[in-house]
């Protein structure tokens, strides 16, 4: 079978509703305010994406989702990422729901998912600590079983959009051999949770997750003790390049800032985008928008053909990440000063460049996998 990254008729109606979805809703004030704000989430707009079933993209319909392949996932994505829109669409609907079909029991399954595609359950991952990395040795904080109970002490960093969910999907260790990883479904609103943003503009709305003698029930939980890690990591892996195809999106809308941008102030009598250093730029992110695509939508394209293939998921995690951050620079040395506003649009996808660099791993450690699976 060849790769063919045509869109059928169905992900050209998507894209279409995409497309006027970002235009009639959200304009550059909403998207300031939702990139300015603790949430980057607002009720009207996530209501409206509940509407139009997108919450349930990668949900089979038994479980009250739409059931359709990740390419089309990631073709809804790239618009979304043109914004870029914030919220907890990724982590919820995509990263949230994957994990849980890959590691919920049946009856977990039946419980947890059509909420999720109907947005009255909003998850998000929290994953890393202190001691950051996306092996099974990272994972260190541990549970106690006490009275049948799990009681948690411990803390989770970096956990993007923390405020806005309901529930968080934690991976703890319970067992001593390294991949003895369990996974629990925590309430937000449970006693023994606090959570506090963190600081810094470029890491995004991240947040950390404090537990103080949180108890756990046996109900919480996700699939089977001690065998957490290996469907964790095949639901972030099955994710993974719907992520890159919003960084694809980020791309292209820097690419087109950036032209429109040079053709219209003009310099020494003419539009810059005539100076050949301003045009060697603008060649340089369309490199990268073009590199991001073709491995992204060769990975989405691959895994709905043969399932998961990890090499690939890894090669678009490193470039794109990489594409998207690269482009940006060039983004804002084309356009110079007017770019580094913060009231610019280019702004804001360097803000998210930034953050999301790291999300789900950086660029280092999925080289540094694909060279593993390359040498084995």
């Amino acid at each position: 079978m060849n790769l063919d990254l045509r869109l059928n008729e169905s992900e050209e109606i998507l894209k279409t509703a995409a497309i006027n979805f970002m235009k009639r809703d959200i304009s550059k004030e909403t998207l300031m305010g939702l990139h300015d704000s603790d949430t980057g989430f607002n009720e009207d707009i996530w209501k409206k994406v509940i509407d139009m079933g997108w919450l349930g993209i990668v949900t089979p319909e038994e479980f009250g989702g739409t059931g359709y392949p990740l390419t089309t996932a990631g073709v809804l994505f790239e618009v979304l990422g043109s914004g870029p829109l914030p919220g907890p669409y990724f982590s919820s609907g995509i990263l949230g729901s994957l994990i849980v079909q890959e590691a919920g029991t049946d009856k977990q399954k039946k419980e947890i998912l059509p909420q999720v595609a109907d947005g009255s359950m909003v998850l998000a991952l929290a994953m890393t600590e202190s001691e950051y990395g996306w092996d099974s040795g990272s994972i260190k904080t541990r549970t106690e079983e006490k009275n049948g109970d799990f009681v948690l002490n411990g803390v989770k960093q970096f956990v993007p959009d923390a405020s806005s969910a309901t529930h968080f999907i934690v991976p703890l260790r319970t067992g001593a051999d390294q991949d003895s990883v369990s996974l629990f479904l925590v309430d937000k609103k449970a006693a023994g949770v606090s959570i506090r943003k963190l600081p810094g503009y470029l890491i995004g709305r991240t947040f950390e997750l404090k537990f103080s003698n949180l108890k756990l029930p046996p109900s919480a939980l996700l699939g089977e003790k001690h065998k957490g890690w290996i469907p964790l990591i095949k639901g972030i892996q099955s994710s993974i390049p719907v992520l890159c195809a919003y960084k694809v999106g980020g791309c292209q809308a820097v690419f087109d800032i950036a032209v429109d941008y040079s053709r219209v102030r003009v310099q020494f009598g003419q539009a810059i985008g005539r100076f050949q250093r301003v045009q060697d730029m603008i060649i340089e992110i369309i490199n990268q928008v073009d590199a991001a695509r073709w491995t992204t939508y060769e990975a989405l394209w691959k895994m709905d053909a043969q399932g998961l293939v990890p090499k690939s998921v890894h090669l678009a995690k490193a470039v794109a990440s990489e594409a998207y951050f690269q482009a940006c620079n060039m983004g804002h040395r084309a356009i110079s000063g007017i770019s580094y506003s913060m009231e610019h649009s280019l702004a804001l996808h360097t803000r998210a460049s930034r953050y999301l660099y790291n999300y789900l791993g950086e660029p280092a450690y999925h080289k540094q996998q694909l060279a593993k699976i390359l040498l084995t």
